[in-house]
């Protein structure tokens, strides 16, 4: 049973970010998960988006039990009902997705698994506000910009927001988009640098997501 959609939704706005990840290496991915729970993060978006990410999303969900208990771990990047049952199925906290699909909402309230859609326009987020979600994804958050959340939240005022794709993990970039009204920001490679896990040199990867970390408590004062 996944934990309460409340209880993530409450996780995910204390965190205020949120990395975003695929490796095809399963143990890579577990290096990557500790390093971000070892820099203070409970949250983590693993995304569905290569050949091995069943298995490899299974191998680091074993590691969490036995290692990370208290992180939460979702799978992000679910384009139909069939995955997003597959992964409620082993053991996923949350389901994200880059789209909006009514059948995967219906999925996910059987499997009664929070879900957060991807949406792009006020139509979407209507759409995903009727289908019961708490949370939307902002997505390509670099294409919408914080401009775009000050004008929907006045529409939309119980939905809570996090946009996901250009966001930078720098006090300036995460302030203009927590000032314009989302609750946390998912972040990819800006997070992750790419160079650092091809080096598999998860001291200093380590010590780059701490950085974010500490800014990103600086919004919780």
């Amino acid at each position: 049973m996944a934990p309460a959609p409340a209880e993530i939704v409450a996780a995910f706005e204390r965190s205020k970010m949120i990395p975003v990840f695929y490796h095809e290496d399963e143990e890579v991915c577990y290096e990557v998960v500790k390093a971000c729970y070892d820099a203070g993060l409970r949250v983590f978006e693993f995304t569905n988006r290569g050949e091995h990410a069943r298995r490899n999303f299974a191998f680091i969900r074993d590691k969490k039990l036995s290692t990370m208990p208290d992180l939460f771990l979702g799978i992000g990047t679910i384009k139909n009902a069939e995955d997003a049952k597959f992964f409620a199925g082993v053991g996923a906290d949350f389901i994200v997705s880059p789209i909006i699909d009514i059948t995967i909402a219906e999925a996910c309230r059987k499997e009664e698994i929070l879900w957060i859609p991807g949406c792009m326009t006020p139509s979407e987020i209507a759409v995903a506000e009727k289908s019961g979600a708490p949370l939307a994804k902002l997505f390509p958050g670099n294409v919408l910009g914080p401009g775009f959340v000050n004008a929907i939240k006045p529409l939309f005022p119980k939905m809570k927001f996090m946009p996901t794709g250009g966001v930078e993990p720098t006090k300036e970039s995460m302030q203009s988009w927590l000032d314009a009204g989302v609750v946390c920001v998912g972040m990819g490679s800006n997070l992750l640098n790419k160079g650092l896990i091809e080096k598999k040199d998860w001291v200093t990867l380590k010590a780059q997501i701490s950085k974010a970390v500490d800014i990103a408590k600086t919004f919780n004062k």
